[in-house]
């Protein structure tokens, strides 16, 4: 193949080939981290979305509670 490519092109792909591993391991630990910090957010905001019901269930028998004793008044 060396044989169809002007010389200097033949080089800087020999040089661009031989840096490819680093390149792919470099992508590959920013996409891993990325995902990782997604994966993070999900749970952190699945953690929040039940505290909060917790919250709004607890809100929710309180007024209950008030509600109920204004009417027996």
């Amino acid at each position: 193949m060396d044989g169809l490519l002007h010389p200097s092109m033949a080089e800087i792909y020999r040089l661009v080939l031989h840096d490819a591993p680093y390149v792919i391991a470099s992508y590959a630990i920013i996409w891993i981290a990325l995902v990782g910090y997604i994966v993070s957010l999900m749970l952190r905001t699945i953690k929040i979305e039940k505290e909060i019901q917790v919250l709004q269930d607890t809100v929710d028998s309180k007024l209950g509670k008030l509600d109920t004793g204004k009417q027996s008044e």
